[in-house]
């Protein structure tokens, strides 16, 4: 059966409005309106509609920006290449309330790897293109100083979101490797398989 292309539908956060996006149980976008790269990895028509998918995505949505703890995941289908896809990964596993720098995600890139050098320029490629944003959370990445980088979202809504999870972004602090207790993408309910 040929697939009918992404669903989308609209969320009002208290950041401005967000584009959310999906095709059957997976959700394979969020978007603040108007954010670089914005839609950039829609395919095929799109159409405004209702999913399950989309449903439980503004629930979580709506108790994250509650400040409550949103819990689990709906099901998460980003488009990207391999290594783009690997990066996402790494940043699922950042928990609430920490941030890592650029370096750190290719050190520890490299690390799963087998030691083959990442550059952190490579990873802020990735990172700046992910297109599940808060879920994937790249607002948690900054730089290696611990000093707020760029977000496509905007820098200003990256203080907000860091702060709505308790970091202060005045003082931030990077963590050493490895994060502790960090689940890996297997063990959550969300799967991200690749797709291109």
């Amino acid at each position: 059966m040929k697939a009918m292309g992404e669903i989308i539908c609209h969320y009002s956060s208290p950041l401005g409005g967000i584009t959310l996006a999906g095709e059957g149980e997976w959700l394979t976008g969020l978007w603040f309106d108007g954010q670089k790269h914005f839609a950039e990895t829609l395919s095929g028509p799109q159409k405004e509609g209702v999913l399950p998918v989309l449903e439980e995505a503004k629930a979580w949505l709506e108790r994250y920006f509650q400040g409550r703890d949103p819990g689990k995941f709906p099901l998460l289908r980003p488009s990207g290449s391999p290594f783009r896809l690997a990066v996402w990964e790494i940043l699922r596993q950042i928990p609430r309330g920490s941030v890592v720098s650029y370096g750190w995600i290719a050190a520890e890139l490299a690390r799963k790897r087998g030691g083959i050098r990442i550059s952190a320029r490579a990873v802020g490629g990735a990172v700046g293109h992910n297109p599940i944003s808060i879920l994937i959370p790249c607002h948690r990445v900054v730089g290696s100083d611990g000093k707020l980088t760029g977000y496509a979202g905007g820098i200003e809504r990256k203080i907000r979101l860091l702060s709505l999870e308790g970091v202060d972004p005045e003082n931030l602090r990077t963590p050493p490797l490895p994060l502790p207790h960090c689940k890996t993408m297997e063990s959550r309910r969300s799967g991200m398989p690749e797709r291109r």
